[in-house]
């Protein structure tokens, strides 16, 4: 079905088909909504906005989840690209639907391949906001799938940059997650903008390849089924030749061409139980020659995604290697959802999937390995090495599994285990033999490490090491070695970074700029500034943000605004409250001057038929006076100090209080109005920033008043 005929019954009709008690009037709802907001907005393709929407919450249907992610499915760009707010959101439909939108909307702001933002800082946010609710990375996930479907429409470099962040973050995270099929398929449409020629001669050889051979799927699978029908194992068989660029990156890994490529086909032996999959795996290999080395047992040893199944590699009718994978149905469901399948209904109540892994388990599992790595860089390294990772199992000389990313070291190992054993290691030994320390490890060895009282890690493990909880761990080491040398000379830069500027570098205006840096102490800052990890002008920005701008031209606040003639005064509207760097328009009174509007004020509509009255304004370059005042819609935690930390930070990000107002007083938070004075638009979204971080603010936005009227003009 098309997306554009997906009608609310329709759209219904695919979550009733696996959830009968799913609340068809709140579905009814958001799609109602969701379309009234996006009225009028189109695709680039040109079709309604409202139609992707749709078509993301239909994708979900098919993972059948729960009424709350396809709701979110149908809002996921409404507080982003339309008028509604959190708080509308919120209160038509419920606060877990309103910050599962809100979650989403986070993540399409992360420009994680942009080259002015720390892809690093956003990976790490988009780790925070997968840790929270997995559902927000769900809903991501068929977004982008979604928009690769359809990328074409998009202009050519913009369908590059989304290819390649599709490539390198979302199809490698779907498949960490275990949504394999999502993963092939956003790597596929990835493959079809980046390298357009290479996919189409793999279709091209491929096309040629059947005409040869005949239809092998439909051969192979007709052989398996016979010989489980034989023994008998009930079991259905599916095959499928796997996708252009997986056999691209096959050919590229191996150094093969297409024709000395031989696993292209993939089949899947679904069974009844686990019993059953043993059962057909030995019928497979009684009637089929196994490939030394490609057997893997994922249900004795399944993947931290919950994923279980026999991987094992044959050689097939008229010698065709092909893969197949056995499973049972429940397997198969989780290999299809992967940590999805935990939300996932049927018969109006949720799957007891005894394989569904617990989301809230599986994102720990995953982050706390990075949580102290305290360099961005190394955390995004660490993440990416991770995801790219295939998996070996190796174990200890007591008989303990331990799993590690393909291409890892005795390090790597000795790490896994514990940092303490990494650190200590002087050698190892692989099945009884001593081995040097940069060897690959191999499925199914035995590993013991060798350890020496006093040793430490070398710079050269770096490179011998392939998980991010090593790197991790051998940094931390080697900087802690280095630490009282790198304070030493950190206390000199400090002193010579302020000095340049006419201030000390006093042990308090030290704490108080490892705290704006977010670091542990005024240690940690001077040990990272003697290392070259921190510049001496980025720790006198942090505390003196504006010296650099005083610097600069200063601008009269009289005369801040240019365009108006020569001894005409002039407001800022009340109601939208414009700062300097935001685009203006000027409304003429008179005897009053003028009045400046922001250029997307609600208010100037009222004018639209007094064009004599609009002036083209635009406000003076340089340095404005914080003295523009801006208001901020807070709702924060009601507990003991929050509101003190709120004005502490406004007060450090050199904005001064003009008045509170309370809006709301409820048992858990407060709604207040904060009135801050500023100098500009980017002062604005700098404190927005810095109090959007603390933990005790559930919401904030900018509050214009579209009520305010200047009293003054009332006789214009």
């Amino acid at each position: 079905m098309h997306t554009a005929e997906i009608t609310a019954d329709e759209l219904i009709a695919l979550v009733r088909a696996y959830n009968p008690k799913t609340d068809e009037k709140m579905i009814r709802a958001a799609y109602q909504f969701g379309m009234d907001m996006h009225e009028g907005q189109k695709r680039h393709s040109g079709e309604a906005y409202f139609t992707h929407p749709v078509a993301v919450a239909a994708l979900l249907t098919a993972q059948q989840l729960d009424d709350a992610t396809i709701i979110t499915a149908l809002l996921h760009d409404t507080i982003e690209d339309t008028r509604a707010s959190y708080s509308d959101v919120e209160r038509m439909f419920s606060k877990e639907v309103a910050e599962l939108v809100d979650g989403v909307t986070k993540l399409t702001n992360l420009q994680l391949n942009s080259t002015e933002t720390k892809q690093a800082e956003n990976f790490r946010k988009l780790f925070m906001a997968m840790s929270k609710d997995l559902r927000v990375i769900l809903v991501k996930l068929a977004d982008r799938l979604h928009n690769m479907r359809t990328i074409k429409a998009m202009r050519v470099e913009k369908q590059a940059q989304k290819a390649r962040e599709t490539m390198e973050i979302y199809a490698p995270l779907a498949g960490r997650m275990g949504m394999q099929w999502m993963r092939e398929e956003l790597e596929d449409l990835a493959f079809k903008v980046l390298n357009p020629e290479g996919r189409a001669s793999i279709m091209r050889r491929f096309i040629s390849l059947q005409r040869e051979t005949g239809d092998v799927i439909q051969k192979i699978t007709g052989d398996m089924r016979h010989e489980l029908g034989k023994a008998p194992v009930e079991a259905e068989v599916f095959g499928r030749a796997k996708k252009p660029y997986s056999i691209w990156r096959k050919m590229q890994e191996k150094d093969l061409s297409f024709s000395r490529l031989s696993d292209i086909y993939g089949f899947r032996v679904i069974t009844g139980s686990e019993e059953d999959c043993y059962r057909a795996l030995g019928i497979i290999h009684a009637r089929w020659r196994a490939v030394p080395g490609r057997f893997k047992d994922y249900i004795s040893q399944p993947k931290t995604n919950g994923y279980r199944s026999i991987h094992t590699t044959v050689s097939g009718r008229d010698g065709k290697i092909v893969e197949v994978q056995i499973r049972t149905r429940q397997m198969h469901d989780v290999a299809e959802s992967g940590v999805a399948a935990h939300w996932s209904y049927r018969d109006g109540v949720r799957s007891k999937n005894p394989f569904a892994v617990d989301p809230a388990k599986w994102i720990t599992q995953l982050t706390e390995q990075f949580d102290a790595e305290e360099n961005h860089e190394d955390f995004l390294e660490a993440v990416k090495l991770e995801m790219y990772a295939d998996q070996v199992f190796c174990f200890t000389p007591k008989g303990d599994v331990i799993k590690l990313p393909r291409g890892a070291t005795p390090i790597d190992f000795a790490y896994a285990i514990h940092t303490r054993i990494g650190n200590a290691c002087v050698g190892a030994k692989i099945d009884g033999m001593r081995v040097p320390l940069w060897t690959r490890v191999k499925n199914g060895q035995s590993i013991e490490i060798i350890r020496a009282q006093g040793q430490t890690p070398q710079v050269t493990w770096l490179d011998i090491a392939t998980t991010g909880k090593a790197k991790s761990a051998i940094r931390r080491s080697l900087r802690e070695v280095d630490r009282a040398r790198f304070i030493k000379l950190g206390q000199e830069l400090a002193r010579s970074a302020f000095a340049q500027v006419g201030k000390k570098s006093t042990d308090k205006v030290l704490r108080t700029a490892a705290k704006n840096m977010r670091l542990k102490n005024a240690e940690e800052l001077l040990a990272l500034l003697g290392s070259s990890e921190l510049t001496g002008r980025s720790v006198v920005q942090s505390v003196y943000p504006d010296l650099e701008r005083v610097s600069g031209k200063q601008v009269d606040s009289k005369h801040a605004v240019a365009g108006l003639e020569p001894g005409q005064s002039f407001d800022r509207a009340p109601c939208c409250n414009p700062l300097p760097g935001e685009r203006i328009v000027g409304i003429t009174y008179r005897g009053h001057g003028v009045s400046v509007h922001a250029i997307d004020c609600a208010r100037l509509s009222e004018y639209e038929d007094q064009p004599d009255r609009w002036l083209d304004l635009r406000w003076h370059d340089g340095n404005h006076l914080a003295i523009n005042e801006a208001v901020l819609d807070l709702t924060i935690g009601n507990g003991a100090g929050v509101l003190g930390r709120i004005c502490t930070l406004i007060g450090e990000a050199s904005a001064n209080i003009s008045d509170l107002k309370f809006l709301e007083r409820k048992p858990d938070f407060y709604r207040l109005l904060i009135y801050v004075a500023l100098r500009d638009v980017a002062h604005l979204h700098s404190l927005m920033l810095t109090l959007e971080a603390e933990g005790d603010v559930a919401a904030i936005s900018r509050y214009r008043n579209k009520n305010a009227t200047l009293a003054e003009h009332k006789d214009a």
